[in-house]
């Protein structure tokens, strides 16, 4: 839904924020702060030349996570041992960027000083946030939404006075949708002047109310209004009272419900952002709910408004409004069933986080890290109450560790080190879980360079399993040290080390399948090829060929990436580079279409020690530019990574040398520049412009959306199918999916057609 009315206010904070650094859009809970943000951000979108950029806090609860959050969302991914501020200072440097923090009131600690840390370190940001309180952040400039305009208790109410009132406005367009016959008129429009007066022009409370049209008359609501507000007062210090307002148009919408939606609602408060009906049935049934009457429940709940249904073309999801979430939860502490349900809750996620490791190396790898994705609001949740639990908190290590796959995917290498560590730190009796824990620990660790934080894990790890004659866990310690070995450059021994995991995972191939090991064997059997292909062993071809194929005999989309490459690797080695840049660029296309971000360091890297074998020293030049930009956005040093670092000094001497310091300069610098889907057009296509692969958006459409949603959006703006735009942009269907459920969500719209309509709206603006 768009906005209504809010002129006054869009204008003030246009001008405040070309004033300040940092402006807080402050109000009650309902107020609207949401709407104005992205309405104010839309409209400067033009003054931010490195774009604008929304951050959703709603569903955040821990506040260590809030940098990464941040840097999520501006595109960085959390692989640095680097604190991600400081990577959000170094990115943020020398751009000119309007940066959108939304609902931080219950992170205000958090916030605060990263703000004021952003701020004093990059001179060009700028940040419109919202909050229910300020900061007190230095800098801060707030700005308090009132509600929207009510009609004068005095005033002489027709329907031509009333309809000219925000709140009105408001409550007549939401009514609508509920009742398309109904219209201000002469007999209504006092009662309608009395209810935006009683509910005092909060948005929430109205469409609250308006909803309510489905089963009362105008008259029945404001009698009922009446009967709960009476003990309200007014004053101008009014975020109490306007917080007693909202209480009681929730209590009022409670009360409505029957006593079996009453209690599902409470009981739904336990998830924290979206969940779908399997979850709801799993979680919330029993205790008075059979499991069957789940859906009928949830399709109440979400006819009285109280659910929201998310987009999704797949599976339906649903959520309560932070507000009614907070509410249930409140409702449920006061059953005292809270901690039975958030258990509950805990389960189920762990369980979910266990079908996804047991399954993750296949074909459907894909469809599991969209849906571990989108649960993640879920996962944190189960992580945290877990490491609060203090019965059950040995579940954070079994979560935490079965979200491998997940964690490695989306790059939260710092988060799952995050949530690792402290699990550890709760659980510190020598267990089967602890050492998964660690040696999961250990291998983030090592993907981030960093061996002496990695090398007591693995310690422990071995100090644990001295007396066992646990082959499994033997063989991934091996696994460990040969990585260690390998990114140290002591490539002997990791081939012995690697060799004998290798062996161990191949003679015992039914065993992996019930544990969930078989991405242990890949990788046991990835760094050994790739070890003996940067050594120049005899066999390596053979040892990358069985990598390979392993990885495709799953059908698994993210090992096949992997094994291409080290293919390629050790066709480049043999001296068959035309081969082996074929195959980097399939890596690349592979891992660009299903999300993957840390592989592609390493093909940019690749392809541009081929492209200089084939004295193509400009294109390298430029290729390697890319590698370091995104090896700087993911905090990586290379001379952690000794064989590719060696590789790359050969490479960097080679192009200073065929090129003048001036020339190899700047094709390097034009490298860097790229964002990453122009770098990847530009890599598997040289002869391509460097742009992205849809038309670019119309530079004159202001959005808070990125280039890449914008571009979706223009595309759904011409009739595409989620299949047809997957098509164009050579994308996932999914990924296309999530684009699409973006920016609905960030432009507040519930349907396609709002979308075009919005993109038509602005092509038209621009042209007069």
């Amino acid at each position: 839904m768009g906005i209504v009315g809010r002129r006054r206010e869009v204008v003030e904070a246009k001008r405040l924020l070309s004033d300040t650094r940092l402006l807080m859009l402050t109000g009650v809970g309902g107020v609207g702060k949401t709407r104005l943000a992205i309405r104010v951000a839309a409209e400067v979108r033009r003054a931010f030349p490195d774009g604008v950029w929304l951050v959703e806090l709603a569903a955040l609860q821990d506040g260590d996570l809030l940098a990464r959050n941040v840097a999520a969302a501006l595109g960085l991914r959390d692989r640095s041992v680097r604190s991600s501020a400081e990577t959000l200072v170094d990115f943020l440097q020398g751009k000119r960027l309007l940066l959108v923090l939304d609902n931080c009131e219950h992170l205000l600690e958090a916030c605060a000083p990263l703000v004021e840390k952003l701020l004093g370190g990059a001179g060009g940001l700028r940040i419109l946030a919202t909050s229910r309180e300020p900061l007190r952040a230095r800098e801060e400039v707030v700005m308090a939404l009132a509600p929207l305009s009510v009609p004068d208790r005095v005033e002489q109410v027709t329907p031509r006075t009333v309809a000219q009132y925000e709140s009105v406005m408001l409550f007549m367009e939401r009514a609508r949708a509920v009742r398309p016959e109904f219209v201000i008129s002469s007999e209504n429009s006092s009662m309608l002047a009395r209810l935006c007066r009683q509910l005092e022009g909060i948005p929430l409370a109205l469409e609250l109310a308006a909803v309510r049209l489905r089963a009362l008359s105008l008259e029945q609501i404001v009698d009922r209004l009446d009967n709960r507000f009476r003990f309200l007062t007014q004053g101008y210090r009014s975020a109490l009272p306007r917080h007693q307002t909202l209480k009681a148009t929730v209590d009022w919408s409670y009360d409505l419900c029957s006593s079996a939606e009453q209690t599902l609602w409470a009981r739904l408060s336990v998830f924290p952002a979206g969940f779908d009906l399997d979850a709801a049935e799993q979680v919330c049934s029993g205790d008075g709910i059979a499991h069957e009457d789940v859906l009928g429940l949830v399709t109440s709940l979400l006819e009285k408004s109280i659910l929201i249904r998310e987009d999704d073309d797949k599976i339906a999801r649903y959520r309560l409004l932070e507000t009614l979430n907070h509410y249930g939860q409140e409702r449920l502490d006061e059953s005292g069933a809270q901690t039975l349900y958030r258990r509950r809750h805990r389960d189920y996620y762990r369980q979910l986080a266990e079908r996804a490791n047991l399954n993750w190396f296949s074909q459907r790898q894909g469809d599991w890290f969209a849906m571990m994705r989108q649960e993640l609001p879920n996962l944190r949740a189960a992580l945290a109450f877990s490491l609060a639990d203090t019965d059950r908190t040995e579940a954070s290590l079994d979560i935490a560790t079965k979200l491998y796959g997940y964690w490695v995917f989306n790059g939260a290498h710092s988060e799952a080190r995050h949530w690792l560590d402290q699990a550890l730190r709760k659980n510190k009796r020598s267990s089967p879980a602890r050492f998964e824990a660690l040696a999961v620990d250990a291998t983030f660790a090592l993907m981030q360079g960093e061996i002496d934080v990695a090398l007591p894990m693995m310690n422990e790890c071995r100090e644990q399993i001295a007396h066992s004659d646990d082959g499994r866990s033997q063989a991934l310690l091996k696994l460990l040290l040969g990585r260690a070995s390998f990114l140290t450059g002591d490539l002997p021994r990791a081939i012995g080390e690697l060799t004998e995991a290798r062996d161990w995972y191949r003679e015992n191939q039914k065993k992996l399948a019930d544990n969930g090991s078989v991405n242990e064997a890949f990788f046991a059997s990835f760094y050994l090829a790739t070890s003996a292909a940067f050594l120049g062993c005899d066999g390596s071809a053979d040892l990358a060929a069985e990598c390979l194929k392993m990885a495709e005999s799953a059908d698994a989309p993210g090992e096949i990436s992997m094994g291409r490459w080290v293919v390629g690797i050790d066709c480049w080695r043999a001296g068959d580079i035309e081969q082996a840049g074929a195959l980097f660029k399939d890596s690349l296309h592979i891992d660009y279409v299903i999300g993957y971000r840390y592989s592609p360091v390493w093909s940019f890297e690749a392809l541009a020690w081929a492209a200089s074998a084939q004295k193509q020293y400009e294109r390298s030049a430029c290729l390697l530019g890319v590698a370091d930009a995104l090896r700087r956005s993911l905090g990586l040093s290379l001379e952690k990574f000794r064989p590719y670092a060696l590789a790359h000094e050969t490479c960097e001497r080679q192009l200073r040398s065929a090129l003048r310091h001036e020339k190899y300069a700047t094709a390097f610098r034009f490298g860097a520049g790229l964002d990453f889907d122009e770098a990847i057009a530009y890599a598997l296509d040289p002869d391509s412009p460097v742009q992205t692969q849809a038309e670019p958006p119309d530079p004159s459409t202001p959005s808070v959306l990125t280039r890449r949603e914008l571009e979706v959006a223009q595309l759904v703006a011409e009739g595409m199918s989620n299949k047809e735009i997957a098509a164009r942009l050579v994308v996932a269907q999914r990924t296309a999916e999530g684009h699409v459920e973006n920016i609905l969500v960030k432009l507040g719209f519930n349907s396609r057609v709002q979308i075009a309509a919005w993109i038509l709206e602005h092509r038209n603006a621009s042209r007069q």
